[in-house]
């Protein structure tokens, strides 16, 4: 059996400035992947004032982040614990402190956990690292290890590239 008939559902965490979950979307897609993913909510604006615009003002700056983080993860728990498999990217521009949390509480599920990240955060990151079951650099790795993973299919061009 080269295949699961089932739809894998698949978090992906992290980083929001970029756009690798685009280009993860897009891999999925061309690899036909029975694949459906899932996010937070990656305006950030509306992730930093939904407590507030919601349930209503906060005269202190951590009451209103308080606020709003607890409103974001009614969705990012929901997911986190609905799904197959979470993806978390760490970003070199900003510190990521949430997608941190997310990795640690997919791990404490013991929820298949792939990071992806620079080699050059390899030092910050080796415990999230320590916990994942693979760590990746790119989208299209991510891409690689979903197809790998459902299929039981190693891609050519996956093979072509670890004989380099």
């Amino acid at each position: 059996m080269t295949s699961s008939a089932s739809q894998w559902r698949v978090y992906l965490s992290g980083e929001i400035h970029t756009d690798w979950r685009e280009r993860i979307e897009a891999g999925v897609k061309t690899a036909g992947l029975p694949v459906a993913l899932f996010a937070p909510v990656t305006d950030h604006a509306a992730s930093d004032d939904c407590g507030v615009a919601i349930l209503g003002a906060e005269e202190q700056g951590f009451w209103k982040d308080n606020k709003g983080a607890k409103v974001n993860a009614i969705r990012t728990r929901t997911l986190i614990e609905k799904c197959d498999i979470v993806v978390v990217r760490f970003g070199d521009k900003y510190k990521q402190w949430n997608a941190a949390f997310d990795a640690g509480y997919a791990a404490a599920l013991g929820k298949p956990l792939i990071v992806m990240h620079d080699p050059a955060l390899t030092h910050p990151l080796k415990e999230v690292d320590g916990a994942a079951l693979a760590v990746a650099e790119t989208p299209e790795q991510i891409v690689a290890l979903l197809r790998y993973a459902i299929t039981g299919v190693l891609d050519a061009t996956a093979s072509a590239k670890a004989a380099e």
